[in-house]
């Protein structure tokens, strides 16, 4: 039987050239860098931050702190059900793909892929769905579909041709928890904390199959939340995490200064918060605003172009391929 349902796969290159395409979900940390009279600015801006930043990490055998340079691609992956016809695709998810360069020598490291995560459906589910559930709190199968539909992608052709290894999304970590530190010390990852409970993000990733670990690596100021699959620690070089920690601790220092650019660290007990207000802000332009707005009318735009009319096509075949 023919599938239903079937993946493709798209690449941009993410420096200070970047132009969101017109396919591009709107609402990523990237998209919204790229806009206005200060774009190039403040892309360029940022990749100076990713790189500084891996750098430090990447210390030893790095006496000028310019040994290395991350390349990023945007991967967009399109759903394509076949039901409805050869064109019908719907933009599901983008991630970021890592590579960390050698400046002198231009050896490549194949770092991680995932980072970033967004979603179309994820939208559609914190948007439009969750706030339809007030009254009633969380559904019970609030993220199944999301969950299946991200992990029929792991389990297809088209990404393990493409990736050879499980993804790694790294995000910040919630306003709604209170996280204690431990013992536990990585060289890359720096201190581990713990969470008093799931958050509703952590429950939601955890239907993508992927378990979340939190650390605060040597010189950030707050931990930071990694979902995974398999080991985290032993699975990844230290190049490879290295190239995560300096590209999504850069976001997050943009998208959420309170946090990530706050001017003392974390204490040994720390709860998050959006209302801290000794902090410094990046030199980046981010409409935070604009990013709340659109994730808003693209989870509409879910539910109208996809969830109402294939939402069941697109449940059949996820479960079908989960049995």
């Amino acid at each position: 039987m023919t599938n239903e349902c079937v993946f493709s796969i798209g690449t941009t290159r993410f420096d200070e050239g970047y132009t969101p395409s017109s396919s591009s979900r709107g609402t990523t940390n990237f998209a919204n860098l790229a806009r206005g009279d200060d774009r190039e600015q403040n892309l360029r801006n940022a990749v100076t931050m990713m790189n500084t930043r891996v750098n430090e990490l990447l210390h030893w055998d790095n006496p000028r702190g310019d040994r290395y340079e991350l390349e990023l691609d945007i991967v967009s992956v399109d759903l394509h059900l076949a039901s409805v016809g050869d064109d019908a695709a719907f933009p599901v998810i983008e991630v970021l793909d890592v590579d960390i360069v050698e400046t002198a020598t231009g050896t490549r490291t194949k770092g991680i892929v995932g980072n970033n995560f967004s979603s179309y459906i994820r939208d559609y589910d914190f948007s439009v769905r969750l706030p339809g559930h007030q009254a009633t709190g969380v559904p019970s199968d609030f993220g199944d579909l999301h969950g299946q539909v991200f992990q029929r992608f792991l389990e297809s052709d088209e990404c393990r041709q493409r990736f050879s290894q499980p993804p790694v999304i790294c995000i910040s970590v919630s306003t709604s928890r209170t996280y204690t530190r431990l013992t536990n010390h990585h060289p890359i990852l720096g201190v581990e904390y713990v969470s008093d409970a799931l958050s509703l993000t952590d429950e939601y990733f955890g239907k993508m199959g992927l378990t979340v670990r939190y650390f605060m690596p040597p010189g950030s100021v707050a931990p930071l939340a990694f979902y995974h699959r398999g080991d985290l620690l032993n699975d990844y070089s230290f190049i490879a995490l290295a190239g995560t920690v300096a590209t999504m601790e850069t976001f997050q220092k943009i998208y959420r200064p309170e946090i990530y650019s706050a001017n003392t660290a974390a204490a040994q007990v720390y709860r998050p918060s959006l209302d801290y207000g000794n902090y410094s802000l990046p030199q980046v332009t981010y409409d935070r605003v604009e990013r709340t707005q659109l994730a808003a009318t693209q989870g509409k735009f879910t539910e109208v172009r996809l969830m109402k009319p294939y939402g069941d096509v697109l449940a059949r075949w996820a479960t079908k391929q989960s049995a």
